[in-house]
Parts: structure tokens; C-alpha cells; sequence
């Protein structure tokens, strides 16, 4: 994505950041990633609303999975105080119980709100291409 206007340079950070959580592990870093009230849809996984259930969520997610991918942002709309970012994840994922190293590849969709100046990921769902 090239940005253009501060609004998608915000966006382009905060989903930037996003990842960083994911290959870093940090529980804390992606759940501050989403607005107080976000909410995470994954593949074959229940649905997580608030910052508690976000947590839990990670928590999981970090326990299974060790994640190490690299994000592209495909599109960004912003509209006021709402935007939404398509992007594309590859990289691989290691199993934490047996070690077991595979290809990861999903299509993501976040829809974004700015909170006191600052994008948060309001909802975010994603699928495996592969």
C-alpha cells in the first residue's frame, strides 16, 4: 500500500503492529491493537468480543501456535472515523506441542475505528487460502 494521507499511514501502523504481536507472541501488544470492544472472527474458532475474551483468545492462540508472517496490505478505505484494510498473510506457523513446522496463508478483513487519534482494530476476520 502506498500511503498517502495520515489516516492510512495510522492504519498502515496499528496493522503493522498487529503482526509484530502475532510474530512476537505478545499477548499484551495484540489485544492493545483492538479498540476496547474489538472483535476477532477466526477460521474454525469462536467468536471473541471485548478485551477479556480477546485476551483469553491470545493466550490461546500463543500457547498452540508460534506465528512467524509477513502482512500486505492489499486496500484501505477510510471514511471519517471508520476504515476497513484488506491484506494478505504468508509465512509459516510451528505447532508448540510437536514442533511441527507448516505453511500459513490467509486473506484478512479488519474494520478500524480511531479512538482519541489513534486507529484500533474494531473487527477483524480471516481465511486460510491454502
Amino acid at each position: 500500500m502506498s500511503t498517502t494521507t495520515p489516516d492510512q499511514a495510522g492504519i498502515e501502523k496499528a496493522l503493522l503492529s498487529y503482526g509484530a504481536a502475532l510474530n512476537a507472541a505478545s499477548v499484551s501488544q495484540a489485544v492493545a491493537a483492538y479498540a476496547p470492544d474489538g472483535v476477532v472472527m477466526p477460521t474454525n474458532g469462536p467468536t471473541s468480543t471485548g478485551t477479556e475474551q480477546l485476551k483469553t483468545t491470545y493466550e490461546g492462540f500463543f500457547k498452540m501456535l508460534k506465528f512467524d508472517v509477513k502482512f500486505s496490505i492489499e486496500e484501505v478505505v477510510v471514511s471519517g472515523d471508520y476504515a476497513f484494510a484488506r491484506t494478505h498473510s504468508a509465512g509459516t506457523t510451528v505447532l508448540q506441542a510437536t514442533g511441527q513446522s507448516s505453511a500459513e496463508e490467509n486473506r484478512e478483513l479488519y474494520v478500524l475505528q480511531k479512538i482519541s487519534g489513534e486507529w484500533k482494530i474494531l473487527r477483524y476476520m480471516f481465511n486460510k487460502t491454502k
